[in-house]
């Protein structure tokens, strides 16, 4: 297991954590790479489309919701004469109410997020940029906003993947020296919502205080933890050589010795990071590499609709 450091016990390969790596060329391969992973996220999200999100009550909206009774002094337009004409009493059509989301997304970009294992179907950080995009697709799809958390205004545009993708290359090549492992973003405004994803290797304390600021006016949200299967299962044995963030190194003669402390203490850190996300009403879920991007996507959508519905 890495030595303990900013983001705790994040281990990676040696490509991608070595303190003479050149960040700035990580920068610019990620600028080469998101053309194709937003195409991918366009396929994502094209499995996982869902329309606009009814809240299951009468409201303003195109939906029909139900019929009730006509209230004494209510306008008589309101009268849907049709329905009141096969009883003896008059009734009023309720449309369902659909509250037009708005939503910001959030990938982490920081160096843990390059991991990939043999067991992983991609590397943490483009499944992340995968899934944030996709999600922005589908909620504009939707009739919704959706905007880069700290990067972008929202927008309703259709070509939201494309817009975002440019705002990403630019940032990264901005800030290719250093990525922060959380958003940095002001709380957000009440109602809105924020799908941050990432591997969340930080203390518990950052994170519970990151969810804080952001929901500090009312606004409800989700985190969902990437991970590598290598991450959870930890293979590893004999002699192996283990980096950190900050490219510090760990040789282990007989790595196996570390495995049922480390899957100990990844269960402790899962669960701080839960209940932080429990104490300001948002969710948490995780995520492997190995597992479909389209069904992340899907969960995601749907945690969203179930948030909407309180």
């Amino acid at each position: 297991m890495a030595q303990p450091a900013r983001n705790g016990f994040a281990f990676l390969p040696p490509e991608a954590a070595r303190p003479d790596q050149d960040k700035r060329v990580q920068a610019l391969d990620l600028a080469r790479r998101l053309p194709a992973l937003a195409l991918s996220a366009r396929q994502a999200a094209a499995s996982a489309q869902a329309g606009p999100h009814g809240r299951r009550r009468a409201g303003v909206g195109e939906n029909f919701w139900q019929f009730r009774p006509f209230i004494p002094g209510e306008a008589a337009q309101n009268v849907d004469w049709r329905r009141s004409a096969r009883d003896d009493r008059l009734y009023v059509r309720e449309r369902e109410w659909e509250a037009a989301q708005v939503l910001w997304v959030w990938a982490d970009l920081s160096g843990s997020m390059n991991y990939r294992s043999p067991l992983g179907g991609q590397s943490k950080l483009d499944r992340a940029l995968v899934l944030a995009l996709a999600l922005a697709d589908s909620t504009v799809r939707a009739g919704e906003r959706a905007g880069w958390l700290g990067v972008t205004r929202l927008s309703a545009a259709r070509d939201i993947v494309d817009s975002l993708a440019v705002a990403l290359i630019a940032e990264s090549r901005a800030n290719g020296e250093s990525f922060p492992d959380l958003p940095e973003a002001a709380p957000l405004r009440p109602r809105e919502k924020a799908a941050l994803i990432g591997d969340f290797l930080v203390a518990p304390e950052d994170f519970a205080a990151c969810l804080q600021r952001l929901a500090a006016q009312g606004a409800r949200g989700h985190a969902l933890m990437i991970y590598d299967p290598a991450e959870e299962a930890f293979p590893f044995a004999g002699q192996t050589e283990f980096y950190d963030e900050a490219g510090d190194l760990l040789r282990a003669g007989r790595a196996e010795d570390y495995a049922a402390a480390f899957r100990t203490r990844l269960a402790a850190h899962r669960d701080a990071l839960a209940e932080a996300a429990r104490a300001q009403g948002w969710t948490f879920a995780l995520h492997s590499t190995a597992r479909p991007a389209s069904e992340a996507l899907l969960n995601l959508r749907l945690a969203l609709t179930a948030d909407s519905a309180r």
